[in-house]
């Protein structure tokens, strides 16, 4: 590798540094670290929301799973881009106005006074927010590692070195507007990268046509939409039935809407006139680069199968591929744009791990006094010990990447999703039925999914019988218990009503 590839990623992350630096001037106040003060501008706002879901799996752990299974997997960047419509729609545009209202900086502050539970459903929340958001953490890191030792041929310790400390330093710095911006610059090398390059790596491969022959003669299923009709079939997309898929939706679609790291950015627009056009946006930018992403995996299969590299597992897959198509003077490039992907859920992630333990836990539960300093001075050590334990939890990797994200998005499914979906359109959900739906659903998830590890695998994802006995349980305790008051169900604006 040439001194000037080198010398491209360290400006790469020299840019994201100074980004951070330059952003550290706006961050006067709690609000300024935790939301950018609710003062991000269209642009933004919009590839914030898209870069927080957009994540290593997009690029790496997707691409991957397209590689095993084949086309019965396109179903992921179908679901998966409606849930950036959804978190803005279904979600967003209610919890930005009230919580713009209210002042609130996170959406456990939602919670709390929509359940009229300050200390208990806030203290749920945010445990289980840091600790799901954790374990997605640990696997946008492992992304990282892969680019970096892949492309600089280090070990996978250095890589993952580097990378924990330019992501950590920059987050420490500017907060919000430090992920917003950098976001900005990360989410438009990715979206452009992945429309300009992977048609490359799709016509090296033959040809969309070419590319399917050579997977059909490994599985004819791997050519089809629908489930698998030849038995066996090849590994990986066994799962891949009609009510897996449907478990799938709620998982990718509701899921990842409702995950902290995403939801949270809804507080930061500057207009609530964004969630009018944003959507649409969102949900456009992402289908056309996540489906060119999963395509590039398909044509990194064919190429193996051809003997044009070897791919020593899956989540390398389309790096493989990009190397072998590109110059080392392109393939820079590449490594770039699967770094800005990685890193754009990365950031977000570590700063509402800090968000919630400085806001959430440490200033509403434990030390009701402390002051704006104080709660900024603890969201930064929170975020830099996250940073360390992520990085010691990341060394050994995860059998596939998209599997360990995968978990982290059921147990936020399983938890948030009928609480926030009640909170905001029934007004009879109550205290005890949100704290019933919280509890309940990541007990069943943590079972369903041990289950399905370690015992025998299940007809659907684990995450959707955790969802169902949430939902279940918030509806029997609310309709046991009294109602809310008016005046909370008038403040949340809780009701049928955008």
């Amino acid at each position: 590798m040439s001194i000037t590839n080198i010398s491209v990623i360290v400006v790469y992350f020299a840019i994201v540094l100074y980004i951070g630096g330059r952003t550290a001037k706006f961050v006067k106040t709690a609000e300024d670290y935790m939301v950018a003060g609710r003062n991000l501008g269209f642009m933004a706002f919009m590839i914030l929301i898209v870069g927080s879901v957009m994540s290593g799996m997009t690029v790496l752990g997707s691409s991957g799973l397209s590689y095993i299974a084949g086309w019965p997997s396109m179903w992921e960047p179908i679901f998966v881009c409606f849930s950036v419509a959804v978190l803005m729609v279904v979600f967003g545009t209610k919890i930005h106005r009230v919580c713009a209202k209210f002042g609130y900086n996170t959406v456990q502050d939602y919670l709390a006074r929509r359940f009229e539970s300050p200390k208990i459903v806030r203290g749920l929340a945010g445990v289980a927010g840091m600790v799901i958001s954790f374990i997605y953490l640990v696997g946008q890191f492992r992304a990282i590692t892969i680019v970096l030792s892949w492309y600089f041929k280090i070990p996978d310790i250095y890589a993952l070195l580097i990378s924990s400390i330019v992501i950590t330093v920059y987050v420490l710095l500017g907060g919000l507007y430090a992920v917003a911006y950098t976001t900005l610059v990360q989410g438009l090398a990715l979206i452009i990268g992945a429309i300009v390059l992977m048609p490359v790596v799709i016509q090296k491969a033959g040809g969309l046509t070419y590319i399917n022959t050579r997977l059909a003669q490994i599985d004819p299923n791997m050519v089809s939409l629908a489930y698998p009709q030849v038995h066996p079939p090849v590994e990986g997309y066994a799962f891949l039935t009609p009510l897996y898929l449907v478990s799938f939706f709620f998982l990718l679609t509701f899921g990842l809407a409702t995950a902290p790291h995403a939801l949270n950015n809804v507080l930061s627009a500057k207009k609530a006139s964004y969630y009018k056009w944003a959507p649409f946006w969102a949900f456009l930018i992402y289908i056309v680069s996540f489906t060119f992403i999963k395509i590039g995996g398909l044509a990194a299969r064919a190429m193996a199968i051809d003997g044009l590299f070897t791919v020593p597992h899956p989540d390398y897959a389309i790096v493989a591929a990009i190397e072998h198509s590109f110059p080392e003077s392109l393939w820079v490039l590449f490594a770039i744009i699967v770094l800005a992907a990685v890193m754009s859920t990365t950031d977000r992630l570590m700063l509402t791990i800090g968000s919630i333990f400085s806001w959430d836990i440490y200033r509403n539960l434990l030390h009701p006094e402390a002051d704006d300093a104080k709660v900024r001075k603890i969201s930064r050590l929170t975020v830099l010990l996250s940073g360390i334990f992520a990085f010691f939890l990341a060394i050994k990797p995860p059998a596939l990447l998209a599997w360990l994200i995968w978990m982290g998005i059921g147990l936020m499914l399983s938890t948030y999703c009928a609480p926030l979906l009640a909170g905001l359109y029934w007004k009879r959900a109550t205290r005890e039925g949100g704290i019933a739906g919280m509890v309940v659903g990541l007990v069943v998830a943590i079972i369903a999914g041990y289950i399905a590890q370690f015992v025998r695998p299940l007809p659907v994802h684990f995450s959707i019988l955790g969802f169902i006995a949430s939902s279940l349980a918030l509806i029997i305790v609310s309709l046991l218990t009294p109602p809310p008051s008016k005046e909370t169900l008038e403040d949340c604006e809780v009701g049928f009503s955008f």
